[in-house]
């Protein structure tokens, strides 16, 4: 019988042991790995409500652990994450710390020499959701280009890409380039924010062909096709997996006159417009997160999908559908569309009704090309 309790041990200990070696570990909770960087130096600290270390913020962890913060530089949404799609941010002190935050989606997005004054060292911790108009890799992009200039080293704490799992669309023409694409990547380029950091870095994208003095903590047992739930939404509107996944496709609808469903409980899991014909419908209205939404408090016809099966490819048919059966076809581009969508052929296809294979064969060959540089910095 002792035998037999002593092989049960072993096996719970071996089942222990390996689901320990198979859990997934994201950069941020491996402080071993850089906490000796910012000892003894004036840190700042570029994140938002997604910088968690389970269920503390890493501000507030670091601040606990004796690290000198001095500065927070927030993204898009705020530091805490709250703030509409858009909107300005203004320079605030974080009531709970009582530290500076810098917003990087306000007067300026790249730190100035002014706001990098007094600091020795970056740390990066920020949840990306894998597409290229998302903007959280603009602003890693300028933060970079800083730092270079003014010789102070980055650390970027790697977190998984939701949709890491597949890379499509047509890769960016830099005639287009803005702050919703600034690199001639793909819709969705299948890279962790810590791989893409070394892209941007290595392939001179920042001005002036600057070097960034740059370091990945990278991630234990990550593996790109693992289904990966945020534990924290990455902005208001982005507050489940399914809103998510849909999201590369979706987006390009806000160079549209159709609502993505900002404004209802449903954000990126439906589309609608009141010149569209379907038996299902939503009526948007203010709310946090969604200040005066398309079509505020008009019954916008549309799809439900919610329950739509997981993509893994940027589903077109969404869009050339709601151009096909839009009364009004002359108003449904807007003038962003083309720099979502990274080019102007795009807009000119669906208009001319190319079908959904022709389009997608029209960006293979710049894929290609991409996913050949993407190749040199993946890091798992």
């Amino acid at each position: 019988m002792l035998k037999i309790n002593q092989i049960f041990l072993f096996l719970f200990c071996f089942l222990q042991w390996s689901c320990a070696q198979n859990s997934l570990i994201i950069g941020a909770y491996q402080t071993q790995n850089y906490l000796p960087q910012l000892k003894d130096r004036s840190v700042g600290i570029v994140a938002n409500q997604t910088s968690m270390i389970n269920a503390t913020h890493l501000v507030d962890s670091l601040l606990s652990s004796g690290v000198n913060i001095v500065k927070v530089f927030s993204p898009e949404h705020g530091f805490r994450g709250k703030a509409d799609a858009g909107a300005h941010i203004s320079d605030s002190i974080d009531k709970k710390t009582a530290l500076p935050i810098i917003s990087l989606y306000g007067k300026n997005k790249k730190p100035s020499p002014e706001q990098l004054k007094g600091i020795d060292i970056l740390l990066f911790d920020i949840q990306d959701v894998g597409a290229r108009f998302y903007t959280y890799i603009s602003t890693l992009h300028y933060v970079m280009e800083s730092a270079a200039e003014h010789k102070i080293p980055v650390v970027v704490l790697d977190r998984p890409n939701p949709n890491g799992h597949y890379i499509d669309g047509p890769v960016l023409d830099t005639n287009f380039r803005s702050f919703v694409g600034m690199h001639p990547v793909p819709i969705v380029h299948g890279m962790t924010i810590g791989e893409y950091a070394q892209m941007i870095n290595k392939e001179a994208w920042l001005d002036g062909s600057l070097n960034c003095d740059l370091t990945i903590i990278p991630m234990v047992n990550y593996n790109r096709n693992i289904i990966y739930r945020l534990p924290v939404k990455p902005s208001p509107n982005l507050p489940n997996a399914q809103s998510i996944n849909l999201y590369p496709s979706l987006c390009l609808f806000e160079g549209t006159n159709v609502s993505v469903g900002r404004g209802t409980s449903l954000p990126f899991q439906h589309y609608g417009s009141p010149n569209l014909n379907s038996d299902y419908s939503f009526i948007p209205y203010t709310g946090a997160g969604s200040k005066y939404p398309k079509h505020e408090g008009l019954e916008c016809f549309g799809r439900d999908l919610s329950q739509f099966n997981q993509l893994n490819q940027l589903n077109l048919n969404f869009l050339i559908e709601a151009y096909r059966t839009s009364s009004e076809k002359d108003k449904f581009f807007n003038s962003f569309f083309d720099k979502l969508a990274g080019n102007s052929w795009l807009k000119q296809q669906i208009i001319e009704g190319k079908s959904v294979e022709e389009i997608r064969e029209s960006w293979q060959e710049d894929l290609g090309k991409f996913k050949q540089i993407r190749q040199k910095y993946l890091m798992y």
